[in-house]
């Protein structure tokens, strides 16, 4: 049996310009939340944001893209307001594809894009048959990954999670006024604006008595143990780089940024050099909003792969 939607709560914040309506699904340990724009029967878009983010980093972007397409962005287990995963469960990469098939499947879409953020990618790698076309937000998309240090980091992930969990009665929420935990966010993710950390903090923290406490687990943090050097399957994928994000902040091993690229390159991926940080969709994402449009448009699901092609040539 599908997973029932438990509700769709209209509504709209002043940092929007283009009314949401509040995305909900059960899931064996809780329920899935996320926003959703667009009638339900146009184009199918399901947006995944990054690690430690939530589904409010599409909020500015959404409303600049096509108005007859149908947007789901969700909240990934253990962000925003979706459910933590239950006391001993781990958060890795192949669990964040499950979750997205079970979403997918409660939609009963058999096939659509993606726009993704950071992390939220990895889903195309293993349904590349539900897939599209992919647009990538400042990601890596993979990375390159030794076996001895996926055992090493397969090893430390393990040893995190049981010392987390053997400190239950240790573990207290932390209150924070509203302005102080905006600085914490905003110390984690220094390319946030003032208007973005706000945009964030709206799925990001809850009022209790006292204050604000952050809604996202804690053992998201921990290490990501299980790693994966899967390449994308599908033909159609736009790469977005940010000149002032991802590949310049977080520096990798020599030669894994040529590595990277390069697959990219033999992929036949379209690579698009753009000025801005991290998270240029959420703070000026006019900058991009068209972009993304040409290009999913250029790979519609109803046109021949010849005719995607040239406008992807033409087009970026």
């Amino acid at each position: 049996m599908l997973p029932a939607f438990t509700s769709l709560r209209h509504f709209a914040t002043n940092t929007m310009k283009r009314a949401a309506s509040e995305f909900r699904m059960t899931v064996p340990w809780g329920e899935v939340r996320g926003q959703v724009w667009g009638p339900s029967e146009g184009r199918p878009v399901l947006c995944l944001h990054g690690w430690a983010d939530n589904c409010g980093t599409f909020n500015t972007l959404i409303p600049l893209l096509p108005k007859d397409w149908r947007f789901v962005a969700i909240d990934f287990p253990g962000h925003g307001l979706s459910s933590h995963r239950p006391d001993g469960c781990f958060y890795t990469f192949p669990l964040y594809v499950a979750d997205v098939r079970r979403v997918v499947e409660a939609l009963q879409w058999k096939r659509f894009s993606i726009i993704g953020h950071s992390m939220g990618e990895s889903f195309s790698a293993l349904y590349p048959e539900m897939v599209d076309a992919v647009v990538l937000l400042d990601t890596y998309g993979f990375l390159p990954t030794q076996v001895t240090d996926m055992f090493k980091n397969m090893r430390k992930g393990i040893n995190d999670q049981i010392q987390y969990d053997n400190k239950t009665e240790e573990r207290k929420e932390r209150v924070y006024t509203y302005e102080k935990a905006k600085e914490r966010l905003k110390a984690a993710n220094p390319s946030l604006s003032d208007q973005s950390a706000d945009i964030l903090l709206e799925r990001a923290v809850r009022e209790v008595e006292g204050g604000f406490v952050f809604t996202r687990d804690f053992r998201i943090n921990l290490t990501a143990f299980v790693s994966c050097d899967i390449l994308f399957k599908i033909k159609d994928v736009s790469f977005f780089r940010a000149k002032e994000g991802l590949f310049k902040t977080f520096i990798l091993p020599d030669g894994y940024v040529d590595m990277i690229l390069k697959s990219w390159t033999d992929q036949k991926a379209t690579i698009v050099d753009v000025e801005g940080d991290h998270h240029i969709h959420l703070n000026k994402p006019e900058s991009v909003a068209s972009l993304i449009s040409d290009f999913l448009q250029s790979h519609s699901p109803d046109k021949p792969e010849s005719e995607s092609n040239n406008n992807q040539s033409s087009k970026l």
